[in-house]
């Protein structure tokens, strides 16, 4: 059995979709349920008994302590996170409380149940620490991408947090010796992505004939991740990664979020074409850039490859007509968490 902490959240509920779907060891699933924790993305699992969800937070220790003896899991997998920069600029102390006070107190409930496990079982016993690539800071347009051994550079209140907590777990494994794996990866997309976020928010805005807003001049650069390949790379992580290593996940895809919706655009043109036969690159509309905005980020994932034999399955390309094409399926799903609060929070950031 694996915990999984922040498995309703985008990036968790595909990991525990996937690993459900690749395997028979069950999950124990700990989410706080917050704004981005949606339960119905894991209704398909209602009924599986490999599926044990737990409403709670991971700085409950008390919680944390009841759960870990009662099921003893093999592995803990850390994606519980407040992961929004936009938010976190309005909003800071979330991110400090869940990402660095939230995961010092997951690391000390770990700790103490790691040191009371049989040595068999201790030292087969793994905590996986996901994280971004923002911690790294910003690149121009000539540098070379981000590898693991780049120094930390946090430039918004959510960089900062999870440099932070990425910090803490380093700290756990050396003073401590507890077995942990970090994995950095770049942005993620695909099915079940929470639509504050550019592709979801693109596609479902396009959808509905409302304004495609672009920060800026649209030119920073992303490298984009398929969510599924990055399920595929925490798996092959697990498995065998090095203790204490960080292994940088990323998708060798770098565009600039123009490009971007320009794409979306044109599937969308192809897959559903708007009623009145214009182009959906029409609603696009340039907005003013939010504070500290980082230029570019980019991934070297020949460490994760050379070492572990792991690269991405799906281009931008094919990743990106898969994501579209399930938004224009599941739009009962989308319907279900673009609440009202949710569509405060759109006009409040990108104007009514």
């Amino acid at each position: 059995m694996i915990l999984v902490t922040g498995g309703a959240g985008f990036i968790g509920s595909n990991f525990v979709l996937d690993w459900l779907a690749n395997g028979n060891e069950a999950v124990v699933n700990l989410d706080k349920l917050t704004y981005a924790g949606n339960l119905d993305t894991l209704s398909s699992l209602k009924d599986n008994p490999k599926h044990i969800f737990i409403h709670g937070d991971i700085g409950d220790r008390e919680l944390m302590a009841r759960l870990l003896s009662t099921h003893r899991p093999r592995a803990i997998i850390n994606f519980a996170a407040e992961s929004h920069v936009d938010r976190s600029i309005h909003g800071p102390s979330d991110f400090i409380q869940t990402n660095v006070v939230g995961t010092f107190n997951l690391l000390e409930s770990t700790r103490a149940y790691w040191n009371d496990l049989p040595e068999v079982d201790k030292t087969a016993f793994r905590f996986l620490h996901i994280s971004t690539d923002e911690v790294y800071g910003t690149l121009d347009a000539h540098d070379a991408p981000f590898c693991e051994s780049n120094r930390y550079e946090p430039n918004s209140p959510y960089s900062a947090s999870k440099a932070a907590s990425d910090h803490l777990v380093r700290a756990w494994h050396h003073t401590y010796g507890l077995p942990v794996l970090t994995t950095n990866c770049s942005n993620n997309y695909g099915p079940y992505h929470f639509p504050e976020k550019l592709i979801p928010l693109v596609i479902l805005n396009a959808l509905a004939g409302k304004p495609l807003p672009i920060y800026g001049d649209g030119q920073q650069v992303r490298d984009w991740l398929f969510v599924k390949d990055h399920c595929s790379a925490i798996r092959r992580v697990l498995e065998a990664g090095q203790l204490g290593e960080t292994y940088n996940v990323g998708g060798w895809n770098e565009k600039t979020n123009l490009d971007v919706v320009h794409t979306i655009c044109t599937l969308l043109d192809e897959l559903r074409p708007r009623a009145d036969g214009k182009g959906y690159a029409e609603q696009i509309t340039y907005v003013t850039d939010r504070p500290g905005h980082d230029r570019r980020y980019a991934i070297d994932a020949r460490k994760l490859e050379h070492h572990l034999g792991w690269k991405p399955a799906e281009t931008f390309e094919t990743g990106i007509r898969k994501t579209v094409q399930w938004y224009l399926d599941n739009q009962d799903w989308t319907h279900h968490v673009t609440s009202g609060q949710y569509r405060e929070w759109t006009a409040k950031h990108y104007g009514a």
